[in-house]
């Protein structure tokens, strides 16, 4: 355990970065997190656990600060996305850096670049990172680059422009750019590697390529991700005249990701990203059990969604110590698509009263909504092989987890608090109805309504978008007629009943 060695990262609130900090708390690091708004962090895990500087990378003085007393620096800061000029920003935040790290009399500097093919003239991005990595080695400092192509995780600006354009179109005319040959990595082994590096010996100053078991084109990618996704086999037609800049605003109209962002990355799709030596093994050893692989990496990153605590946000709902997933800093376009309809009213009456509206809906009580809607709903379920509404309730009164309840299934229950309830009729994605008691700062019962529907491909966000003008009906009558159920003359009296309780 290294518990002596003092660590700053850079980029905390960015991608690597912001997972990068509990792997190296993990390994007996001291952390000091450097972002220009420490604010951002408060909401981390980890923030109790680390020192942080509030400073910017292109600032001198600030850096000084930042780096007094520090071992290895880990610098995670690239300018994609800050506009036109993003190279020139880079160019002078690393000098900076460099200059500063060496003064500062720091051990190490371990830099996260990109992986890009020798002998060719690159993209604005890739020659951007290209530059970077040889400015910092050229510090006076020894240096550990890491070049990486498409990492895999779910938050990458890379993976998210891969899950939403395969997600999104089951039919794709597409640029030449989807034969070029990539070989991504898994953000669990880019973490491995990027703790790792901490220890190289000081006689070792040189970049290293980093990538996973598989060597795949961009099409491969999106078929092995449809697969995963249990999405449809993709039918893809490629248009030769389809150029870079065309196929950024193809993009960008297709995918959340911004085109400041979207542009770079295409422009560097048409490279052929493998690499050429794994000299990295002789520093840092690869798991035990291997490089996690393609559809490995796929699986991991979607994983919340199978078994998800919607309950949270979305964004920062994730398995635990998995940093495939999404983090509360991500930006809003990572980790998919979910769509909400939330309502919310104070309602004169206890919190118990109107539990025992809540815990009593379904079967012979009905959903306090638009009964025939949800009737034909049901008989089109069934149709479809569904369960519709025939199954009605286990028990009158009470509710359990995994109960059966019409179409849905208990997920959660917490009494006076919360029913989470999981849709099993037959949708083009998954779908979750919260029911949530809560009481304000003026003790009144506040009742929160949720429906969550996570899209499957196209069909799903078709799905959302032409139940949508139903909503009002269905969802906005459920909270008015559940809240005037809750506040009349004839509610039972609630009494916890599940041997839970």
């Amino acid at each position: 355990m290294d518990t002596n060695k003092l660590v700053l990262v850079t980029g905390v609130t960015g991608y690597i970065g912001g997972r990068l900090v509990p792997e190296l708390l993990k390994a007996g690091y001291r952390v000091r997190a450097m972002a220009r708004n420490p604010r951002r962090l408060r909401d981390r895990d980890w923030y109790d656990e680390v020192e942080v500087v509030e400073a910017d990378a292109g600032d001198r003085d600030q850096l000084d600060k930042a780096l007094e007393g520090v071992d290895v620096a880990y610098y995670l800061i690239h300018a994609l996305g800050t506009g036109k000029r993003f190279e020139s920003r880079d160019r002078h935040t690393a000098l900076t850096f460099g200059a500063a790290a060496r003064d500062a009399g720091v051990q190490r500097i371990v830099y996260l670049g990109g992986l890009y093919p020798q002998g060719e003239e690159l993209s604005p991005h890739l020659d951007s990172r290209r530059e970077v990595g040889e400015i910092l080695l050229a510090s006076g400092v020894p240096t550990t680059v890491l070049r990486a192509a498409v990492i895999l995780g779910s938050g990458s600006a890379s993976f998210e422009m891969l899950r939403y354009l395969t997600d999104r179109l089951p039919v794709m005319v597409t640029p030449r750019w989807l034969h070029t040959r990539i070989q991504p990595i898994a953000v669990r082994d880019v973490l491995l590697y990027l703790v790792g590096s901490a220890k190289m010996p000081a006689t070792v100053s040189r970049g290293f390529d980093i990538g996973g078991p598989d060597v795949l084109t961009y099409r491969d990618m999106m078929q092995r991700y449809a697969a995963v996704a249990h999405l449809t086999t993709r039918r893809i037609v490629t248009l030769p005249l389809l150029t870079p800049s065309l196929s950024s605003h193809w993009v960008g109209l297709v995918t959340p990701v911004p085109n400041s962002i979207a542009r770079p990355l295409v422009d560097s799709l048409i490279h052929e990203v493998v690499c050429k030596e794994h000299d990295i093994e002789q520093y840092v050893a690869d798991p035990a059990t291997g490089l996690i692989g393609f559809d490995q990496a796929v699986e991991l990153a979607l994983k919340r969604v199978q078994d998800l605590d919607v309950t949270t946000s979305w964004a920062s709902a994730s398995t635990p110590g998995a940093p495939s997933d999404p983090l509360p800093g991500d930006p809003d376009w990572s980790g998919g698509s979910l769509y909400v309809d939330e309502r919310e009213s104070a309602i004169a009456t206890t919190p118990e009263q109107l539990w025992s509206v809540i815990e009593g809906i379904g079967g012979g009580n009905g959903w306090y909504s638009w009964r025939l809607g949800w009737w034909a709903r049901g008989v089109l379920d069934r149709v479809f092989g569904g369960p519709g509404l025939r199954r009605g309730r286990r028990n009158p009164n009470d509710l359990s987890v995994g109960d059966p309840l019409d179409w849905w299934r208990v997920e959660e229950i917490e009494d006076v608090k919360l029913l989470r309830l999981r849709a099993e009729m037959r949708l083009p994605g998954l779908a979750w109805l919260e029911l949530i008691v809560d009481t304000d700062d003026d003790n009144r019962t506040i009742f929160r309504q949720r429906a969550l529907f996570h899209p499957h491909g196209l069909p799903g966000h078709l799905y959302w978008w032409a139940i949508k003008p139903f909503h009002g009906i269905v969802f906005g009558g459920m909270q008015r007629n559940i809240a005037a159920a809750a506040q009349g003359k004839d509610v039972p009296r609630w009494r916890p009943s599940r041997k839970s309780s």
